[in-house]
C-alpha cells in the first residue's frame, strides 16, 4: 500500500492546571510553584530533566501570576524593565545564558531589578546552576544563592497519564491496554513520550493504519 503524504500539523498542547497530573515526581514542585511567598528573596529555579513537565508547570505558574514567560536565549538587558514591570517572570532554559556573556549580563539585571522592585523570579533548567558554565562572577553567585527544588524522573503512574494526555492532545484513540504495554517497554522519559506519540500519529497517518500494539512496536524499534 501506497504511503500517504503528512504534512506537519503545529498542535497545541493543553497547558492548563487541569491538564497537569500530580505523582509524587512532581508534587513538591508543585506545592513550591504554589507558594511564592515562601521562596526566599521570591527567587526560585525548577530543576528537572527534559520533559519531565518544567514548561507545563512553569505555564501554569505563569499564567496564574501574571507572568511574563521567555526563554533565556533570547533576553537582552532592554527587556528587564518591561518584565519587571509585570511583578513576575518566568525564564525557561535558564542554564542557556552560558553561551553568551551577553545573555549572563541580561539575567543578571533582570534578577537585581525584579528582587529591587519585590517581584518574583521562576527559572527552569535541566541541571543546578553550578553546571550551567557560566563565566560572570557576579551571576554566578547569585544564581547558585538561589532556592531550588526538583521534579524527578517519571514513575508508572505520571508516565501513563501524561500518554494518555499526549493522546488526547492529538485527538487519537488507542486500545485501552495500550498505554500500559508502551510504559513498560519505553525509556522512562517525558520528552521520549512525546517523541513516541508523534511518530504513532505520523506513521498511523502515513500507513493509514489504526494505532495498535503491531504499530506501536514497530516504532519503538525506529525510535531505538
Amino acid at each position: 500500500m501506497a504511503e500517504q503524504l503528512t504534512f506537519p500539523l503545529h498542535l497545541r498542547s493543553a497547558q492548563g492546571r487541569e491538564d497537569f497530573f500530580i505523582a509524587p515526581a512532581n508534587a513538591l514542585a508543585l506545592t513550591t510553584l504554589d507558594s511564592p511567598p515562601s521562596w526566599p528573596l521570591g527567587r526560585m529555579i525548577l530543576i528537572g530533566p527534559e520533559g519531565a513537565g518544567k514548561t507545563h508547570l512553569a505555564a501554569i505558574w505563569a499564567d496564574e501570576h501574571g507572568a511574563a514567560l521567555r526563554r533565556a536565549r533570547d533576553l537582552t538587558e532592554e527587556m528587564a524593565p518591561e518584565l519587571v514591570a509585570q511583578g513576575a517572570a518566568v525564564i525557561e532554559d535558564a542554564e542557556a545564558v552560558a553561551q553568551s556573556l551577553d545573555h549572563q549580563r541580561a539575567l543578571f539585571h533582570l534578577h537585581n531589578l525584579m528582587q529591587a522592585e519585590g517581584g518574583q523570579l521562576l527559572l527552569t533548567a535541566r541541571t543546578p546552576p553550578r553546571d550551567w558554565g557560566m563565566t560572570l562572577p557576579d551571576l554566578i553567585s547569585r544564581m547558585e544563592a538561589t532556592a531550588t527544588v526538583r521534579i524527578s524522573p517519571p514513575d508508572d503512574a505520571l508516565l501513563s497519564a501524561v500518554l494518555v494526555k499526549l493522546f488526547a492532545d492529538r485527538q487519537l484513540t488507542v486500545p485501552p491496554n495500550l498505554i500500559a504495554w508502551l510504559v513498560t517497554r519505553m525509556d522512562r522519559s517525558l520528552a521520549t513520550a512525546r517523541k513516541l506519540v508523534a511518530a504513532l500519529d505520523r506513521q498511523a497517518l502515513a500507513q493509514r493504519r489504526a494505532i495498535t500494539q503491531r504499530l506501536a512496536a514497530e516504532v519503538l524499534d525506529s525510535l531505538d
